[in-house]
């Protein structure tokens, strides 16, 4: 019995281990073969998607790193082969056209109806856009737009033209017709034809960066709304005021690759062009009438013409393909900097994950140009940011990394795409990130030429094709021509990256032309009153208020008795001369406006210490501006301190929930509700999830989000409408106005929203001196630009006052807020409403000299103008008529 019991038992065992063994081996089979599946490392997934672009037989820019080369005219006088990269094949043309402006014709024949038929013509063969290039030979004027797609391509490419003359409406399919598209080429080329477009200044380039279509003489509808100085200069805008039809903005994101097109995109298309004729004969009705209206009667100023010549200056652009000194070296700057000092972003990176970042931002770049991708398709910066920060070590983990950054961020739509997997390039060489973590390809100058290699050599795993084979001719002679990091480690690597940083800093945010013109205006008893620039001068001019006297250096003479005089001053800043270089060490090469002021402070102060103040804002270099704003930010924490006012608004609550759903006063409920609300920046990214990718959650995570966004409506269950109106949280108007044009809102709408913002651009316009029209004349102002004014606030500040009780960083946050919630603005309007109700307008005026003295103390400045005191008192008067004037500003309230 025994010997039988121990058999079941030993039998029972084996059988147990076998049944386990079996299971374990088919587990692993499986598991391999779903890696497999989704990680696809042998062959690229370009195998088996055709995109449209790569049925292009020839392109004028592809993804190499070599210059563009511009069209070079048979006719053209004998030059270098360089030389067409640098003129403009037409100039000759367009300058006739700049000397002489002409306007001979009218955009209309007869009445038009504005009505838009159904019958449009696409046009999608050879011989159907010959017969289009004949009709509009035949024209004095038509209409052009165009559709890009930029999602699925390095550079982007033109994927529909829209036409309309006085009779039809032309749809031209760019894609099946880009190798053939110089059939346009003489008509877009021929000056006796005007080329009406709404914003052309993208349109010019992308004509010549597809197929060498180079425009002349143009009629830029967005240009002559600036002459007017219409509220808003956007087609939306005019399509409405002009001709009373809406369009939904959101179309212009679509896939305009699709064929064949939705009658919805068909209808907008066909919109953006088809009004445009009927736009500018209203336009230019009005230009005349302006110039017809003008106050003075020498006035030389023609508005019609300056339309025209502002539009064929757009049509003098160039393209050029955009350049830095390594790959991905411009983007790794970018995303180190915003995350690495907490902009923007509650992550941050650590200096030791910086070389992994550049790494990947490099290995970005090249497989963008390799597949004819965006970066921000091959992985978008969130993903760079996650990757650099978790370090992940397994491929399994690296891809969990990059999809659930997707699932929490708000990324690109993902366009009509046969790939399944959102981030396919990243599926078909994972293991070259896998490589990078693990720092196993250690050097950049190794990371790209093995890519390449692998990608498109000998039996590279991806397809060659007219984008990226001339990648294989130049890339080792990119490398090699830029300073590139060299083996000495990682010091000089990151010198070789600041240095490109703030290089491409210099470039964009710099001054691109003198800010000081040092122009004269003379009260008329021949007394000097201040130094202005040009177009102050001009307004003058052209209203009859002043003569010329001198015209080098410019000078003008008041025919009328001014309001103000440089002694009510008290001292002589404002009628000293300027020079145009930084204040701190004297760089006159490049300059940037820096406000010693913080303006999250000064938008708050009262009119008269702040309007057409210039005192406190001066040139300051990139480096100076750098060690001036960490000086400024540091001090902010300091006043923080010293108030108690925490810098930011940590938690927001819906003040009509809050007031439903709690016995406490408003000031109670912020006071002794810690835990209540939520953090204005986490609920907006909350919303902005939910709204994109709710339906495709896992559940658990949806539920984490619906929380918070839950605590801001007091715990109450939420609608999507609950969603969209968390998401403007915290925006500024115009952050308001951006999103609401995104998604197709009603101007009207809106337009409240636009008078508001106009008023607060007014109330944070600065002069250059004590002379402005207000000051110096009792006549009504018109808003004239200055050069050296505060357009704006670095941290999205408005002006007006808010009805929201703060306290301990927590607000109850009311929709009309014109205050941004995600900046300092918060804090510097309670700090100033502390000064003036303790201190008066005298505290006001110490903390403004507490400020200079940071600012001194910080770049000690060694070329401020003459008369610049840390004690200067910015007191200022308003005449009767002033629109600055507190009375007057009451009476129109």
């Amino acid at each position: 019995m025994e010997v039988k019991e121990k058999a079941k038992i030993v039998v029972t065992v084996a059988s147990l281990v076998a049944v386990t063994v079996l299971f374990v081996t088919e587990y692993r089979r499986r598991r391999s073969h779903r890696r497999k599946q989704i990680f696809p490392l042998s062959s690229c997934y370009l195998h088996s998607e055709m995109r449209p672009q790569f049925g292009f037989k020839r392109v004028l820019a592809d993804n190499s790193y070599s210059e563009f080369k511009h069209l070079k005219l048979d006719d053209a006088s004998s030059s270098s082969e360089k030389a067409s990269n640098c003129h403009h094949p037409y100039e000759s043309e367009i300058t006739v056209l700049l000397e002489n402006t002409q306007i001979e014709f009218g955009f209309l024949r007869g009445e038009c109806s504005l009505e838009m038929s159904d019958s449009y013509v696409w046009v999608e063969t050879e011989s159907q856009l010959k017969e289009l290039a004949e009709v509009l030979a035949k024209e004095k004027v038509f209409a052009v737009d165009t559709e890009q797609h930029s999602w699925r391509s390095f550079l982007g490419f033109t994927s529909l033209i829209q036409i309309s003359t006085h009779e039809e409406d032309f749809l031209v399919d760019t894609i099946a017709l880009h190798d053939a598209m110089s059939i346009l080429r003489p008509v877009f080329s021929d000056p006796n034809i005007c080329k009406v477009f709404h914003g052309a200044d993208n349109d010019v380039l992308w004509l010549q960066r597809d197929f060498h279509i180079y425009v002349v003489n143009m009629f830029d509808t967005a240009k002559a709304c600036e002459v007017l100085s219409k509220p808003q200069r956007s087609l939306a805008y005019l399509l409405e005021a002009v001709c009373g039809v809406a369009t939904n903005k959101l179309l212009q994101r679509e896939d305009w690759r699709q064929r064949p097109l939705s009658k919805e995109m068909v209808e907008y298309a066909r919109t953006d062009a088809h009004y445009l004729l009927y736009i500018a004969d209203a336009l230019t009705a009005e230009l005349k009438q302006l110039a017809t209206d003008s106050s003075s009667p020498d006035d030389k100023f023609h508005f019609l013409l300056e339309a025209s010549r502002r539009s064929n200056m757009t049509c003098l652009q160039l393209y050029t393909k955009e350049t830095e000194d390594f790959p991905g070296s411009a983007a790794a700057s970018s995303i180190i900097y915003r995350h690495l000092n907490g902009h923007g972003d509650t992550s941050t990176i650590s200096l030791n994950a910086e070389e992994l970042v550049r790494k990947i931002c490099a290995w970005r770049d090249l497989m963008a140009r390799i597949h004819d991708e965006s970066t921000r398709y091959v992985l978008p910066d969130q993903a760079v940011v996650a990757l650099a920060c978790k370090q992940p070590t397994t491929t399994e983990d690296i891809y969990g990394t990059i999809a659930h950054t997707d699932l929490a961020t708000e990324s690109s739509p993902s366009l009509n795409s046969s790939v399944q997997s959102p981030y396919p390039v990243i599926c078909s060489h994972l293991d070259d990130i896998y490589q990078m973590i693990l720092n196993k390809l250690a050097k950049l100058d190794d990371i790209l030429p093995l890519v390449l290699k692998k990608c498109l050599g000998t039996n590279g795993t991806c397809p060659i094709s007219v984008f990226n084979y001339s990648l294989l001719l130049n890339f080792k002679t990119k490398l090699s021509s830029h300073s590139a990091p060299k083996q000495n480690g990682h010091k000089n690597f990151k010198q070789f990256t600041r240095k490109a940083s703030r290089e491409l800093f210099v470039k964009k945010f710099s001054c691109k032309a003198p800010v000081y013109h040092n122009c004269r205006i003379y009260a008329n008893d021949g007394r000097l009153l201040c130094y202005c620039d040009k177009r102050k001068l001009e307004w003058y001019l052209n209203r009859g208020l002043a003569k010329l006297v001198e015209e080098d250096p410019p000078a003008i003479m008041l025919l009328f008795e001014p309001k103000g005089r440089p002694e009510d001053e008290g001292n002589d800043f404002y009628i000293q001369t300027k020079r145009n270089i930084c204040v701190g060490c004297g760089e006159g090469k490049h300059y940037l406006r820096y406000r010693i002021i913080p303006s999250c402070y000064r938008v708050h102060f009262p009119e008269h210490l702040k309007s057409h103040r210039s005192h406190d804002i001066v040139l300051l270099c990139v480096d100076c501006h750098e060690v001036a704003h960490a000086a400024a930010e540091r001090y902010k924490k300091q006043i923080a301190t010293e108030f108690g006012i925490p810098l930011f608004v940590r938690r927001v609550l819906d003040s009509k929930e809050a007031q439903g759903t709690s016995s406490l006063t408003e000031d109670e409920s912020m006071v002794n509700s810690e835990d209540a609300g939520v953090s204005p920046l986490h609920l907006r990214s909350a919303a902005m999830a939910l709204l994109r990718h709710g339906n495709r959650m896992p559940s658990s995570r949806r539920e984490e989000l619906l929380q918070i966004v839950k605590m801001y409506y007091g715990g109450r269950d939420i609608s999507e409408d609950d969603l969209e109106r968390a998401l403007l949280i915290g925006l500024s108007p115009h952050e308001r106005r951006r999103r609401e044009r995104k998604q197709g809102v009603s101007l009207k709408h809106s337009a409240e929203v636009a008078r508001l913002d106009k008023q607060e651009n007014d109330e944070n316009n600065d002069g250059e001196g004590p002379a402005d029209s207000e000051k110096i004349m009792n006549v009504e102002r018109s808003t004239v630009a200055d050069d050296s004014g505060d357009g704006g606030t670095s941290e999205g500040d408005g002006a007006t006052e808010l009805n929201d009780a703060q306290c301990n960083g927590n607000t109850l946050h009311q929709q009309n807020s014109k205050l941004s919630l995600l900046g300092h603005g918060p804090h510097g309007k309670q700090i100033v409403e502390y000064l003036l109700r303790e201190y008066g307008e005298d505290g006001v005026r110490d903390f403004c000299q507490r400020w200079r003295k940071v600012f001194v103390d910080a770049v000690h400045p060694r070329h401020l103008p003459g008369g610049w005191n840390v004690s200067h008192s910015g007191r200022r008067d308003f005449g009767e008529f002033s629109v600055y004037n507190p009375t007057k500003r009451l009476s129109t309230e």
